[in-house]
C-alpha cells in the first residue's frame, strides 16, 4: 500500500508478497476489506497498548509521561501516514466492533486514570475538560502534521513543542 498505492493493493498481490497461494489467503481473509480491517485493528491495538503503557508507568512523573506519550504518538502517526488512507477506509468497518470498543474503553480508562493522577485536586469537570483538550488535540494535530513527510528532527521538534504546550496547560491547572 505504502509503496504502490491502493490501486495496486489487491488480494492477489498480498498473497504473492506473503508467499502464499491466493486460496490460502482467502481462508483467512475473504477480501481486501478484511485485510484492511485486520491492519487497522492491529494498528489501533498496538498504538493503544503503547499509550496505555506510557500513561500507566508510575515510575515517571505525570508530566514526563505526557511528554513521552506525545513523542510516541506523533512518531506513530508519522510512521503510519503512508498507509493512513487505506486504513481510514477500513476504520468504518472496524470502529463499532466489540474489539474496537474494548480498545477505546481501555484507552479511555487509562487517560482518565492519568488525569486523576496528574490533577488530583481538580474537580472532575476540569479533569474531563483537560483530558478532552489534550487527547483530542494530540490526535487531530498529529494526524495533520503527519500528512506531510517529516524528518526525524522535525518530528522531534514538533513533539517537543506540543508536549511543552500540554505540560504548561496541566501546570496551570495544578496551580489552580
Amino acid at each position: 500500500m505504502a509503496a504502490e498505492g491502493m490501486q495496486r493493493f489487491t488480494t492477489a498481490r498480498v498473497a504473492e508478497r506473503a508467499g502464499v497461494s491466493i486460496g490460502s489467503l482467502y481462508q483467512y481473509f475473504p477480501n481486501k476489506a478484511a485485510i484492511l480491517f485486520r491492519l487497522q485493528s492491529d494498528e489501533w491495538l498496538e498504538t493503544s497498548d503503547l499509550l496505555r503503557t506510557i500513561l500507566e508507568d508510575r515510575r515517571m512523573h505525570p508530566l514526563d509521561r505526557l511528554h513521552t506519550l506525545v513523542h510516541a504518538f506523533v512518531q506513530s502517526e508519522c510512521d503510519e501516514a503512508a498507509v493512513r488512507g487505506a486504513l481510514d477506509d477500513a476504520a468504518p468497518l472496524y470502529r463499532e466492533t466489540p474489539e474496537a470498543q474494548d480498545i477505546k474503553r481501555s484507552a479511555d480508562l487509562a487517560t482518565s486514570a492519568f488525569m486523576q493522577e496528574a490533577l488530583p485536586d481538580a474537580p472532575d469537570e476540569v479533569r474531563a475538560l483537560a483530558e478532552g483538550v489534550i487527547f483530542r488535540t494530540l490526535w487531530s494535530v498529529s494526524k495533520s502534521f503527519s500528512d506531510t513527510p517529516r524528518t526525524p528532527a522535525e518530528i522531534e521538534a514538533y513533539a517537543d513543542a506540543m508536549a511543552a504546550m500540554f505540560c504548561a496547560y496541566l501546570k496551570t491547572l495544578q496551580a489552580g
